[in-house]
């Protein structure tokens, strides 16, 4: 009994690390309309990167313009100072392929940072473009979603533990089983912390689109880059705006269905 109890109770807590924001759905017409912007960006000739001082210019006035919407809506949301909410933006010189993501710089999470590789800032487009990608990236600072994926994880661990104990335990004369238990606490972890990995991205988009459009961008525009043929870019994992994603279609169509949300409630939609 007290097993079956554990196990709810480890349950209720993995599906509560659920998405905040009510994603928009995508009714046919805005799936229309995603796949014809695909298609013509898709088709979109290859332009040359930008230089070096092009990129770093681009970088600096879209920082300038996106920080302090992102950090007053993180304020607002999170119930957090301003101060509270900043996250260092910086330049990953390192990463050879375009790329963005957020983490943070120590264990207890107080430290938040938003990178983006050079390749990536040579890649896009326009303004629009990079002001999205840095936008989506605060997202999952809002969202709290690494935290959300350590809960999902150590949530998973545990209830797939709990299963494992429960079955040794109704078998009698079966041998207690440590590696048993072990294993599945491990593939618990791993199914755990993937749990709502691609609707934490779709949450992301969605307040990139928000904040995109409160920073004076176009997040439509910006959602091309999704569709834009890329050379390379980072393999899917953890830290990535490529990784563990939703088809790329799907999230420009995401973004299409969120502006005109906002355009007609006035603001992002909290889930009831």
């Amino acid at each position: 009994m007290k097993f079956a109890f554990l196990a709810a109770t480890l349950a209720a807590t993995l599906a509560g690390c659920g998405t905040t924001y009510q994603i928009s759905e995508i009714d046919p017409g805005t799936a229309s309309t995603a796949a014809r912007m695909f298609a013509e960006a898709s088709s979109d000739a290859r332009r040359a990167p930008a230089g070096p001082a092009e990129a770093l210019a681009r970088f600096e006035r879209v920082v300038a313009r996106v920080r302090p919407v992102a950090e007053r809506l993180c304020a607002d949301e999170l119930g957090r100072g301003v101060a509270a909410c900043g996250a260092r933006i910086g330049i990953d010189t390192a990463m050879p392929v375009p790329n963005a993501y957020f983490t943070y710089a120590d264990e207890a999470k107080r430290e938040p940072r938003i990178m983006v590789t050079v390749p990536m800032l040579r890649d896009v487009a326009n303004d629009d473009e990079l002001a999205f990608v840095v936008a989506h990236e605060y997202g999952h600072l809002i969202g709290q979603h690494i935290q959300k994926a350590e809960q999902q994880a150590l949530a998973g661990a545990l209830l797939l533990g709990v299963i494992a104990a429960a079955a040794t335990h109704d078998m009698p004369h079966t041998p207690y089983r440590q590696d048993l238990i072990e294993d599945s606490m491990s593939l618990g972890g791993a199914v755990g912390s993937k749990a709502f990995s691609q609707t934490y991205e779709l949450e992301s988009d969605t307040l990139g689109t928000a904040i995109a459009r409160m920073a004076g961008f176009d997040p439509v525009a910006g959602a091309r880059y999704f569709a834009r043929p890329a050379p390379e870019r980072a393999a899917d994992g953890g830290l990535s705006f490529w990784g563990t994603h939703p088809p790329d279609e799907t999230r420009m169509a995401t973004v299409i269905a969120t502006n005109r949300q906002i355009d007609e409630h006035g603001g992002l939609v909290r889930k009831r």
